[in-house]
């Protein structure tokens, strides 16, 4: 062998790299010590750039195509390999492919709980998680803040390095986006699509990538947000407070709680005490000098005895005086009421035939549904 042919076979001619892989987000071309020639020639395909560095410096990045290099081209190169005046010789540098179409499902989640000031409940701890897509737009960033020097740099090293950066991103977006917890836990897909202007601008400036598609797939909420959630649906199934503190009466006296009607019907028989003070004909109690002292009128009779623990017999008859708090009974209240089992009672509920309304696993009739159902 001659010694032209030992020095073209030390001389890099065409660099050229073709992608079989799903994977692969960057690759370092391999040029096994050898230097590249002048006027080179260099391919790049679609969906690839391809970035020279030299002694740790980005230099040009070049696009898809052919290019032949030289000091037209690779103009940044020729700065730092110091050609001038069209003195061109071998050099050397690094040439790293880099892929720039969409990388789509890529997963995202919370390790920990993530803390979020909320204007409904306050301070809140929440989970999510969901997937994105995204795309590598700025090479030479890429490389430097999330690559690296890695000879091949895959998707799985990238959701390793990325998911916590990911995760902080999110959460940075949705604070300064002051999402209610509530909306985050039930419009997934709006969210995402929103937080996209907030988390692009980070990313793209960080990291060199473009998140093109941003989903959430689950939120978990506290179990006490959760349980206030609950309520807040569960009173507006009800309707008003009234409804609402019936609704608490009639789960009290269903439980039988040995004497007392529970802080619901007490409270509720609190306000007909008030109510019923207020339309006596002289006012209030004191009111009427000539009322026994110690004594209530007779109006107020049975709610009051209602609250002070009377037997259960006898609390149910003063509930009935009292007519907004027994409105509503429970299945086994249908069923003393109408000499029969409570078993019978959610028969002729689940047949349709006996009307009334299920709030989560109980049952809840009117005093009108039973008369409706009684008159056939």
């Amino acid at each position: 062998m001659g010694l032209m042919d030992f020095i073209k076979g030390e001389l890099i001619e065409i660099i050229d790299w073709q992608d079989d892989s799903r994977d692969t987000l960057s690759y370092r071309w391999p040029d096994n010590d050898h230097q590249i020639k002048n006027n080179a020639q260099l391919i790049v395909r679609e969906s690839q750039v391809a970035q020279f560095v030299y002694l740790g410096q980005y230099a040009d990045t070049l696009g898809p195509g052919k290019h032949t290099l030289s000091t037209q081209n690779i103009p940044v190169l020729s700065t730092l390999l110091g050609w001038k005046y069209g003195f061109e010789t071998p050099f050397k540098a690094d040439v790293y492919f880099v892929t720039t179409r969409v990388f789509p499902g890529n997963k995202w989640g919370t390790a920990n709980p993530i803390m979020l000031r909320d204007q409904d409940f306050g301070v809140v701890r929440l989970r999510a998680f969901g997937q994105y897509d995204f795309k590598i737009v700025n090479p030479p960033l890429f490389l430097k803040e999330v690559a690296g020097t890695d000879n091949h740099f895959r998707l799985d090293e990238f959701a390793d390095v990325m998911r916590s950066k990911i995760v902080t991103v999110f959460t940075e977006a949705i604070a300064n986006a002051k999402v209610p917890a509530l909306d985050v836990a039930a419009r997934y897909s709006e969210i995402g699509a929103a937080l996209l202007p907030a988390i692009n601008p980070v990313t793209t400036a960080k990291y060199g990538i473009e998140v093109t598609t941003f989903n959430i797939e689950n939120v978990s909420l506290p179990p006490e947000v959760e349980q206030a959630i609950d309520k807040r649906g569960a009173m507006t199934t009800i309707g008003d407070m009234g409804e609402y503190i019936r609704y608490n009466m009639a789960n009290a006296v269903a439980e039988g709680k040995a004497g007392t009607m529970g802080f619901g019907a007490e409270f509720a028989v609190a306000m007909g005490v008030g109510q019923q003070m207020i339309n006596q004909p002289g006012g209030t109690v004191g009111a009427n000098p000539n009322a026994p002292r110690g004594m209530l009128p007779p109006t107020m009779a049975a709610p009051a005895a209602a609250a002070t623990g009377a037997a259960p017999a006898t609390v149910a008859a003063a509930a009935a005086a009292a007519a907004p708090a027994m409105e509503l009974m429970n299945p086994a209240q249908v069923g003393q009421l109408l000499g029969v089992s409570e078993a019978d009672v959610l028969a002729e509920l689940d047949a349709g035939n006996l009307k009334g309304r299920k709030i989560g696993s109980q049952w809840r009739v009117t005093k009108e549904a039973v008369d409706a159902f009684l008159k056939g």
